[in-house]
């Protein structure tokens, strides 16, 4: 804590402990109030201006230091200088001093709350950003609320000093008349639950409604004004149509069949998305044949002799050869792809009650969608919601000379048959690094180019350094802080210009594989046409609306995250709110958002890590297990890699963890359920785990925690009771 923090500190305890050392509190009272009625009163008239100043400052004061008694100046303030002159005394003085009270909260314990529940607070933060006034003027208007309480609260959120002062200074005023004007009746009151009778307290709640209901008449005021140019139908052909067949938009395909809602998707490339067609799955397959020939180069380290047939691409490193068909590789991802795709296919899609359309679409109003069949027939449907799941596409930066040399993406590597000699990987990212290894593996001379100072640079550090030095074993030139500048080809040599410490470096290569990010479909459905508000993504609220309310947008289109999972758990809420708004709508929970690169080492996280914990100033503790220590990982050769779980401070509530190494993604699963269910490391730790597996690691890692908050004070006692038993 600060001086100046610990100095306030010590002031508020000191105005307090005086304030109960000398029974401040007995003038505080109804009956008090009565009998020193007619010396106050007196004192008024001697001196009206300086009896004000005087009681203008002791409400203040009490006001901000919380102290009891607020409600029995309001009485006196009607009792001793009428309705007019005591409502306004009151008035200000209550706002002035509950300010105060405000400000001091958010001085001594904002910093606190926010390092410790930051991100528990994130989406109250928001919504007082975004609504706070209407909150305030609500609770203000409600005698039931201690108002003491509310100015403390508030104090801990990001609201605006002076939107607290004036909200508070008219939010109160309803309730300041009732108070004073009942202290101008003094002598008619026996008690301070005379004041407000259940009927008037009733209409207060009543009060305390209006603003909700105010901010429902501002939002329909305002979607009147979004929809002004657009006649909306007397009925709908459909309750909600799709834009986009991939994860998001089956997702919210399926639920809004599976609730007997009309419900139409479009497509017009492939149902799947780029999840199953050229994401996902490929990448998937492709890794795990990587993968299978590592081991097969790693034979001795099984207890087999090394390979001698003849190859026909060897692992760079490797003593042993290995034959193999690339083509054969790439003909192995089209047949899983091929396998998996019925999971997704029209068929299963018709059979679910949906209405699937292989073509364009089109949105010409907030209720209507144009599409247009691979046929080419045309026609219009008319819905009540509209849903946009239309995808992302890989990023290709205008780099001078790439489309001359040509390149690969994400989305045409699949349809490679002969192995890159030379390939550079833009990129070092988790679809840069996963290709990266795989082709290496392969027999790629592979030579990755990343602009920033490591690999993955969402994660740690460290994680990045593991990863990369598994690279550079597998024969990667990995070449950081190398910003590409041009390509150029000499003399048929296709040549990658980068930028590095302020000189140029030549790399020669056959093939480019960019993979660099991925950006937002947003352009050919019709979004600038009716003006739906577009970033870098489909601009959203927590809702998941977008510029009209009954248009919503998920997945990789609206961000913030571009995984298959994420885009599923955001169709969820698209589709339950497009359904049921407005009746009942959710926001959408990105609490706890996990995800895995799959490299080798694997790599995965859910919440926070290190990196972002410092950035954001949240307080955290470390515990560590390095899984070269685990029986199964060692009996696997696997003993590579480890889990760190951070939590707050003193307590086992976890606030992320990341795990590198074997089937990290399979074991980030049991962090993922207990921080969305809010379970300790304890629980973990008292959990059976098979034996031996990988997942016990999960529960050595919380038994670091355990050992690091041993209680020692009570161990020694322990011990001491031991030795008594020993007789010693």
């Amino acid at each position: 804590m600060s001086l100046r923090k610990l100095l306030v500190l010590v002031a508020l305890a000191a105005f307090v402990g005086l304030y109960v050392a000398l029974d401040l509190g007995r003038f505080f009272s109804l009956d008090e109030l009565k009998r020193q009625q007619a010396a106050i009163e007196a004192y008024r008239q001697a001196s009206p201006w300086l009896a004000a100043a005087i009681f203008f400052a002791v409400y203040v004061a009490v006001t901000a230091l919380s102290l009891p008694g607020a409600a029995i100046m309001t009485l006196a303030g009607g009792a001793v200088f009428g309705l007019f002159w005591g409502t306004l005394l009151v008035s200000f003085a209550s706002s002035l001093g509950a300010t105060l009270a405000f400000l001091a909260a958010r001085f001594l314990a904002r910093d606190w709350v926010k390092a410790r529940f930051g991100p528990r607070l994130a989406a109250i933060d928001r919504g007082v950003e975004r609504d706070g006034g209407f909150y305030l003027f609500t609770l203000r208007l409600v005698p039931a609320f201690p108002f003491f309480m509310i100015n403390l609260v508030m104090g801990l959120t990001p609201m605006r000093a002076w939107t607290f002062y004036w909200v508070s200074q008219v939010g109160m005023l309803a309730g300041t008349i009732v108070y004073v004007n009942a202290g101008t009746q003094l002598a008619a009151i026996d008690s301070l639950r005379g004041i407000l009778s259940p009927a008037l307290i009733g209409s207060f709640a009543l009060l305390g409604i209006f603003p909700l209901i105010a901010k429902k008449i501002v939002d329909g005021v305002k979607a009147k004004k979004v929809y002004a140019r657009w006649t909306k139908p007397a009925s709908f052909d459909r309750n909600v149509v799709v834009i986009g067949g991939g994860s998001a938009g089956l997702v919210t395909a399926y639920i809004a069949a599976a609730v007997k809602a009309k419900v139409t998707l479009i497509e017009k490339h492939k149902l799947g998305g780029d999840c199953l067609n050229t994401g996902c799955v490929p990448s998937k397959a492709l890794i795990r044949s990587a993968k299978f020939l590592s081991h097969i180069a790693r034979a001795e380290e099984f207890g087999f002799r090394a390979s001698t047939k003849l190859s026909a691409s060897a692992v760079p490193g490797d003593t042993a050869t290995h034959n193999f068909s690339f083509a054969e590789v790439m003909e192995r991802v089209q047949r899983v792809v091929k396998t998996v795709e019925p999971h997704d296919s029209v068929e299963r899609y018709t059979g679910l009650g949906v209405d699937v359309i292989e073509g364009s679409a089109k949105i010409v109003s907030p209720w209507e969608v144009e599409l247009t069949r691979h046929n080419g027939a045309t026609e219009r449907m008319s819905t009540r919601s509209i849903v946009i799941a239309a995808g992302a596409r890989p990023f290709v930066p205008p780099i001078p000379g790439i489309e001359e040399v040509g390149y690969l993406t994400s989305d045409n590597v699949w349809d490679l048959r002969e192995l890159p000699k030379r390939l550079v990987v833009l990129g070092g990212g988790p679809i840069g690094c996963e290709l990266t290894q795989s082709f290496a593996r392969f027999g790629s001379r592979v030579t990755q180019v990343e602009m920033l100072p490591r690999l993955m640079i969402r994660e740690d550090p460290e994680v990045s350094e593991l990863v990369a030095a598994r690279f550079r074993e597998e024969g990667v030139d990995v070449l950081l802080n190398h910003k590409a500048m041009r390509f150029v080809v000499d003399n048929g040599e296709k040549t990658l210009i980068a930028e590095h410490e302020g000189r140029e470096v030549r790399i020669p290569f056959d093939a480019v594989l960019v993979a660099v990010g991925r950006v937002a479909n947003l352009k050919g459905y019709g979004l600038e046409e009716i003006g739906v508000a577009a970033t870098r993504t489909v601009d959203t609220n927590e809702f998941l609306q977008t510029t009209y309310p009954n248009i919503y947008a998920c997945g990789d289109v609206a961000g913030p995250y571009q995984f298959t999972h994420t885009a599923a758990h955001q169709a969820w809420y698209a589709a339950v709110n497009a359904l049921f708004d407005p009746f009942k709508k959710f926001r959408a929970d990105y609490s706890v958002i996990p995800w895995a690169t799959f490299t080798e080492p694997e790599v995965a996280r859910v919440g926070l890590n290190e990196t972002e914990a410092k950035e954001k100033g949240i307080a955290y503790e470390v515990a560590r297990y390095d899984i070269d220590d685990l029986d199964r990982a060692i009996a696997d050769s696997e003993a590579h890699g480890f889990i760190k779980v951070l939590t707050v401070p003193g307590k086992d509530r976890i606030l992320g963890v990341t795990i590198v190494g074997e089937h990290a993604g399979d074991l980030i699963a049991e962090y993922v359920l207990a921080m969305k269910h809010g379970i300790g490391l304890n629980k973990i730790l008292g959990t059976i785990h098979i034996y031996p597996t990988l997942a016990e690691a999960n529960k050595y890692v919380a038994g670091v925690w355990k050992k690091a908050h041993a209680p020692e004070g009570l161990l020694r006692w322990v011990a001491r009771f031991h030795a008594w038993r020993r007789g010693e």
